[in-house]
């Protein structure tokens, strides 16, 4: 009996010590909410730079409009083995087929891309490229021409700091086969998510 009391006992303090380390690194991810931020950042980075067939290399955001809505800059990448053309951007529950460049264009007109091909989105003072293949991500539920109204976050403008965040974000394409054309989506199975920057 003195023995298993003395298991019994070992058991309950071990119980407890494995409960406090948990307690105090529940609290410490509450009192250093940027850590949850960067990591989902880290996370997202990876999974993006890796997808197929459409992977994001290179990305950055920063706030405009006085903060209600954000440019980003996204230069993309086939990954995969046959050519696409993207034909919509995906976020939320709303899609956008149109970017600006200086007046409305289909994506599908711009996004015809060989294996191995790179191309981007961006606004002139979105990111370096040029010219301006604008789109732009707000808050909302719906969707207008290039602006994407599916983001949970968005960057703040002044000063510019904080995080984009959209979850369910993708891209509709057509992948050419053998002469055939297939219509797929990718959308990522991590939530797009990018520190927001100034525009310098």
């Amino acid at each position: 009996m003195k023995l298993r009391a003395q298991g019994a006992t070992e058991y309950l303090v071990l119980l407890a010590v494995v409960l406090i380390v948990a307690l105090v690194s529940v609290a410490l991810l509450g009192f250093f909410p940027g850590m949850a931020s960067d990591a989902q950042e880290t996370q997202s980075k990876t999974y993006w730079a890796s997808a197929q067939p459409i992977a994001i290399v290179e990305w950055a955001a920063h706030g405009e409009g006085g903060g209600s809505y954000t440019y980003p800059y996204l230069r993309i990448r086939n990954t995969g083995a046959y050519p696409i053309r993207i034909t919509k951007m995906l976020g939320g529950t709303v899609s956008i087929s149109q970017v600006d460049t200086g007046s409305l264009a289909n994506m599908s007109d711009l996004y015809y891309m060989a294996p191995g091909e790179e191309k981007y989105f961006s606004s002139l003072t979105g990111g370096p490229a040029n010219p301006a293949r604008s789109i732009y991500f707000n808050l909302g539920s719906s969707a207008w021409s290039n602006y994407l109204l599916g983001a949970s976050q968005i960057c703040s403008y002044n000063p510019p700091h904080g995080f984009l965040v959209i979850n369910n974000f993708g891209f509709e394409y057509i992948e050419y086969i053998e002469g055939q054309q297939i219509t797929k989506r990718e959308i990522g199975a991590k939530p797009l998510a990018i520190r927001c920057k100034s525009q310098s």
